[in-house]
């Protein structure tokens, strides 16, 4: 049974998802009669939340708009998805996150401790991907709090993790062992990086393969990330390379403007020409990859170099060919 506390916090979470409520859609909701719900929404009315009442066969109730509201309260899972959303916000790609990450103090210092310690439990690096980066997978909330909680405590973490395309015969693989050290998202992908203690390297996990097993192993002294640098480590691994960068960069000469290749340029490099043209640079894990991303515009160009793209373009317009002639 929920105490009257609690359930204050669930009719104020619920008429804070939509702009009208019935009043007997809320009482079914909360698992209490109508009178009890009449009686809580002057409740919240006297500590200062606007609350209209609404006419109609039914009658409900709404939470007025642009009114002044006292203190938020937030329930676990509101907390969670509040934590996830502005410890991300460093790659939604505008500048925000400094002031997110102070949102994030703000709201902390005024919880109690039972949500503080949830909230502290995710500690989260975001990065930028580009394009390409994969379709999101779902992920769970409470994966992210076992997989963090574990970072946290410095404890071996066991889990199953499923293969990509598992056959009805295959067998599963048996558990993994691992020191997680950190929890990244990236273009609304999860990824656990952690040293796996049975191949002595570190690995990058997808999060939504991932099943962890309870309880978790013994606690351990955290190891240097290579590098020192989480962001820098995990973003080569996505490039395919021990550094940072793309293995393979070239450029070519686009026959657009720069403010229409701007928006698809991903980490590429925009240089506007005096003849309304603009140059690319733009990198990738092989030449055949690289060359093949610049045919998403769909414009002439020229290949300014190096040769090795020029030939993957040579390669691409052959293989291309070939499947045009062998539709006839």
């Amino acid at each position: 049974m929920t105490t009257p506390t609690s359930r204050l916090l669930s009719l104020l979470s619920l008429l804070q998802t939509r702009r009208d409520w019935p009043g007997s859609l809320l009482a079914a909701r909360l698992g209490v009669s109508d009178r009890t719900v009449r009686r809580d929404v002057e409740r919240l009315r006297e500590m200062g939340y606007s609350i209209d009442a609404t006419l109609g066969s039914t009658g409900g109730y709404r939470l007025a708009a642009g009114s002044e509201l006292p203190p938020m309260l937030f329930d676990d899972e509101q907390t969670v998805a509040i934590a996830v959303a502005l410890q991300s916000a460093t790659a939604a790609g505008a500048d925000i996150g400094e002031a997110a990450l102070r949102a994030l103090a703000t709201m902390r210092q005024v919880m109690p401790s039972r949500l503080r310690q949830r909230l502290d439990a995710l500690e989260i690096t975001a990065i930028r991907r580009g394009p390409g980066s994969g379709t999101p997978g779902s992920v769970s909330i409470e994966v992210l709090l076992s997989i963090s909680t574990a970072i946290r405590a410095r404890e071996v973490l066991r889990f199953d993790y499923a293969p990509r395309a598992a056959s009805p015969a295959a067998a599963f693989p048996p558990p993994r062992r691992v020191e997680p050290h950190h929890l990244v998202t990236a273009e609304g992908r999860w990824y656990l990086l952690a040293f796996d203690l049975e191949r002595d390297d570190w690995r990058l996990f997808s999060v939504d393969r991932l099943t962890p097993r309870t309880p978790t192993g013994p606690r351990f002294s955290p190891r240097e990330v290579p590098g020192s640098d989480v962001h820098e480590f995990v973003s080569a691994r996505f490039k395919g390379s021990d550094t940072n960068r793309w293995p393979c960069r070239g450029t070519v000469l686009l026959d657009l403007p720069a403010d229409e290749v701007l928006p698809f340029a991903g980490d590429g490099t925009v240089r506007p020409q005096a003849d309304g043209r603009c140059t690319l640079e733009s990198g990738s894990w092989s030449w055949g990859a690289l060359a093949a991303s610049y045919g998403r515009f769909e414009a002439p160009m020229q290949v300014l170099g190096p040769p090795e793209l020029a030939e993957a373009f040579a390669v691409l317009a052959r293989r291309y060919g070939n499947a045009a002639d062998a539709s006839h």
